[in-house]
């Protein structure tokens, strides 16, 4: 499954099915208790606190030292994926720069859907597991969308090896119990008007009539005959 409009409904069908399989109160209740800090990157990137915060969560445990881009500390230079990110000043400035720079560009994401949020958070951690069709223990472990399989290296998919981490989804559930203010957008945002194609024109004025016996030019001998008749046929008779 490589299309992200197929992925997004996907997405969106498995977290109306969604239930949680594993207890994952103690987390979201560290994550929303952060939710003043979380949402200083929102009013800076755009991208919804609570989003944030399960990357957070997910990436380094919700450890302030260390940034949201790939879970390295944020006051060196990165050498895992995004490498050569920093150093930078804060978490702040670190969490930044990971949702504006680098991929998958969170901060330029429009659709936050419960389909499109879900696969942003894929595409966080890469779709190997779209491409294979199964879900993603990024977003689906701990709850019943997820059973098993796991890429425990680069390039390597082991169908039983179980992710025990918690996945976003299942997060998200959780803050949304404590906070009731949490909440996706209602639907996906209207697509763009579709751009002109190249060398396409906008469609022309409406011609002007040409001279004829019935409509001659201005000055014309016809239209003095035109004028003539009129003024003749048309006086009144006493």
């Amino acid at each position: 499954m490589r299309d992200l409009k197929q992925l997004a409904a996907a997405n969106a069908d498995r977290w109306a099915s969604a239930t949680a399989t594993r207890d994952s109160h103690s987390e979201a209740l560290r994550l929303v208790s952060a939710k003043t800090r979380y949402e200083a990157i929102e009013h800076a990137t755009g991208v919804p606190w609570f989003i944030v915060a399960v990357i957070h969560e997910r990436e380094c445990s919700q450890n302030w030292a260390c940034s949201l881009a790939q879970g390295d500390t944020w006051n060196k230079v990165s050498v895992h994926v995004p490498a050569g990110r920093g150093p930078f000043q804060s978490w702040e400035d670190a969490a930044v720069d990971a949702l504006v720079n680098c991929a998958p560009h969170a901060a330029h994401w429009k659709d936050w859907s419960a389909g499109g949020a879900l696969t942003l958070l894929e595409q966080y951690n890469g779709l190997g597991y779209a491409r294979r069709g199964v879900p993603s223990p990024y977003v689906w472990a701990g709850t019943n969308q997820y059973q098993s399989g796991k890429y425990v290296r680069d390039g390597v998919y082991d169908p039983a090896v179980v992710d025990r981490q918690l996945g976003c989804a299942g997060l998200l559930m959780a803050m949304m119990a404590l906070d009731r203010s949490i909440a996706f957008s209602s639907s996906a945002p209207a697509p763009a008007p579709a751009p002109a194609r190249p060398g396409s024109v906008a469609d022309p004025p409406p011609r002007p009539l040409q001279p004829s016996i019935t409509n001659p030019a201005e000055g014309s001998i016809g239209a003095f005959f035109i004028a003539l008749i009129k003024s003749v046929f048309g006086r009144k008779t006493t």
